[in-house]
């Protein structure tokens, strides 16, 4: 049991996963803290206070606070232009080199063509 528990770690890469599990979690205060400087900013700009958080609407006679899912998606999209925009520098950064072939390398390839010619 213990060799398919180790096997087990192997395959899924259980611990790389858990640790950034643990960093995301860590991130999230400061994600959170952001969201909400963005957000005073941009009613400092506009003249008004920005705070989603109380925004409510009664259903007979009940409030119902919707402003936390507001916050929610709002902190969730800056999160995702953030790393749309990580990704798309790294697959620029990515598609700008280009790889020389060692001596070695070209060798292989012509004893490949060479066989593949039979």
């Amino acid at each position: 049991m213990l060799k398919e528990f180790k096997e087990f770690v192997e395959k899924f890469n259980v611990i790389p996963i858990a640790i950034g599990l643990v960093l995301a979690l860590a991130f999230a205060p400061m994600v959170d803290a952001l969201v909400a400087v963005i957000l005073s900013l941009v009613g400092a700009i506009f003249g008004a206070e920005l705070s989603f958080d109380s925004l409510t609407f009664a259903l007979n006679g009940t409030p119902i606070p919707y402003g936390a899912l507001i916050t929610a998606i709002v902190t969730f999209l800056m999160i995702a232009w953030v790393v749309f925009m990580i990704a798309k520098g790294l697959a620029k950064a990515g598609a700008q080199t280009t790889l020389n072939e060692t001596p070695d390398q070209v060798l292989l390839g012509e004893i490949r063509d060479l066989l593949k010619s039979r």
